[in-house]
């Protein structure tokens, strides 16, 4: 029986099996390049949202006026700890004095956070418990801020209490208005908090002054910077002298306390977020050795 069917020369096969293995070859660096190229459009993509998310993000404003002590850099060291772990946060420290004190500078640089330090003493009339310092804080925010684009939110934060952050991101980044939440160990009273009905603040869980328009401790709220330039001439003023200084502050932003936001009363379980804890000196004595100490 006669096979009249053409076999490839051997030149022919190799030449063939070339050609083949070109194809393959050129059809797998087309879908490379295709890969790569999605690759490089998916980072594009992920960079800019980051970044158009970060522009977003509300700015906290962390006011905090600071004075010489014993255990002053004990709790600057522990607070700047915390407030690294938060983003888009402005840390506005006010030295109580005349000149800056290096020891504190040089946390605010370790803590990596953009920061303003400034000095500032107590007016003649005004209690020394940062009451001027929370006031020249303000002005500088209203001339540093009045045209700024994205949202912020104010705290007055001391150095010494003790801060979840969640506090932070939770909560102050979230304010609108005036939030207002549960301090632990207030004055003599295990927790004060806004008694809320409803979703609305309807009344006071506290010990001291309920009858207060608002009957918080200074840690206990934050305010939308919207509300303050708004406001230009809010602040702790004299005649909060002979008043409880946070309600009287409150007060003159038009705004009742039903129409401040509640966070943290309808939390499972209710954590406690901010501590007025009050580092206390037991009594030091003895010589520095060399060491940084106030």
């Amino acid at each position: 029986m006669n096979d009249n069917r053409q076999y490839p020369t051997m030149t022919e096969y190799f030449y063939n099996r070339l050609n083949y293995g070109r194809a393959r070859l050129w059809a797998f660096r087309r879908w490379d390049s295709v890969i790569l190229t999605l690759l490089i459009l998916w980072a594009i993509r992920t960079i800019w949202t980051w970044g158009m998310d970060n522009q977003r993000r509300t700015t906290i404003i962390v006011v905090t006026p600071t004075h010489k002590r014993p255990e002053r850099l004990a709790d600057m060291t522990r607070f700047s700890q915390t407030l690294a772990h938060i983003k888009n946060l402005h840390w506005i420290v006010i030295e109580d004095g005349t000149s800056k004190v290096e020891a504190v500078e040089r946390i605010l640089i370790r803590s990596g956070l953009p920061y303003t330090y400034f000095t500032a003493t107590t007016e003649q009339g005004f209690p020394k418990r940062g009451w001027t310092h929370r006031n020249v804080a303000l002005r500088y925010i209203r001339k540093n801020y009045r045209d700024y684009r994205r949202g912020a939110v104010i705290y007055f934060a001391d150095d010494d209490n003790s801060y979840d952050i969640r506090l932070f991101n939770d909560y102050i980044r979230n304010v609108k208005k005036i939030g207002i939440w549960a301090v632990g160990l207030v004055g003599s009273a295990l927790v004060e908090a806004p008694h809320v009905s409803n979703g609305t603040i309807t009344s006071w869980d506290v010990v001291y002054a309920p009858k207060r328009a608002f009957a918080t401790d200074m840690a206990g709220f934050a305010i939308n910077i919207d509300l303050v330039l708004q406001f230009p001439n809010a602040e702790f003023n004299r005649a909060c002298t002979k008043k409880v200084p946070e309600s009287c502050f409150l007060e003159q932003f038009n705004i009742t306390k039903e129409g401040c936001e509640a966070f943290g009363y309808d939390d499972d379980p209710k954590d406690i977020l901010v501590w007025h804890t009050k580092t206390k000196n037991g009594g030091t004595r003895g010589e520095r050795h060399g060491y940084v100490v106030e």
